[in-house]
């Protein structure tokens, strides 16, 4: 039935496809993951009225990742292959989009984190700082996992965006289900080709959500 309404679908290397997928965007998610995490706790933390405030930092912190979070992703990818090439040796495969994958994501991630912080009741930071908590356990004891429902909803959107980079990488050569779609698909008129990409990425979209709502479901006290 498969191959009746997708003909010229190459199973194997739909596969391939896939798995290449799967393995820039779980890297990068996980790379996104820590990376925006500390840059959200540090716009929190030097922000005016918290326990590091220090306007300079904050701001410069702040620019960078306005800067990084406007740039559209294509245009990233490009701005980033000097950086990519010293970095991976290549611009071709699913090893090379990652540099652009991760500095793409983190800073919008960085900004979920923080808007995550801020959400959290001062009272609660107030009374670990009157009881006499270090900085590190008022992050580690109070900030993350007051703020984990969020940060867990965050990576998840994030997560999802980044499924979505993933197929523009391909297009540059990058690999990947984005990439068997335009040179499969698309340039040869393959339309079942493009199909069968676009509905596979759906479903891993699906699942990422599914995924993330039970998990931030699970964290959630309130």
């Amino acid at each position: 039935m498969l191959n009746e309404w997708f003909p010229n679908v190459k199973w194997d290397s739909m596969w391939e496809a896939t798995m290449e997928t799967l393995y820039m965007t779980a890297i990068s998610v996980v790379a996104t993951f820590v990376l925006g995490a500390i840059l959200g706790l540090l716009l929190f933390l030097t922000s005016k009225g918290n326990i590091w405030e220090n306007v300079m930092i904050s701001k410069v912190i702040s620019a960078f990742v306005n800067i990084f979070r406007s740039i559209p992703f294509i245009i990233l990818i490009v701005l980033l292959i000097p950086f990519t090439k010293f970095l991976i040796g290549t611009m071709i495969g699913e090893n090379a989009a990652l540099p652009a994958l991760i500095i793409g994501a983190a800073p919008f991630y960085a900004r979920m984190v923080e808007i995550g912080l801020r959400e959290i009741d001062k009272g609660v930071i107030e009374a670990a700082k009157s009881m006499g908590a270090k900085t590190s356990t008022i992050i580690w004891k109070v900030l993350l996992p007051e703020s984990m429902p969020a940060l867990v909803s965050g990576i998840t959107v994030t997560a999802i965006a980044l499924v979505g980079y993933t197929a523009m990488a391909g297009v540059i050569g990058a690999g990947g289900l984005g990439n068997l779609a335009y040179l499969e698909g698309f340039q040869r008129s393959r339309n079942d080709v493009t199909l069968m990409a676009t509905i596979i990425i759906l479903i891993i979209v699906f699942i990422i959500q599914i995924i993330g709502d039970l998990i931030t479901t699970k964290l959630d006290k309130r």
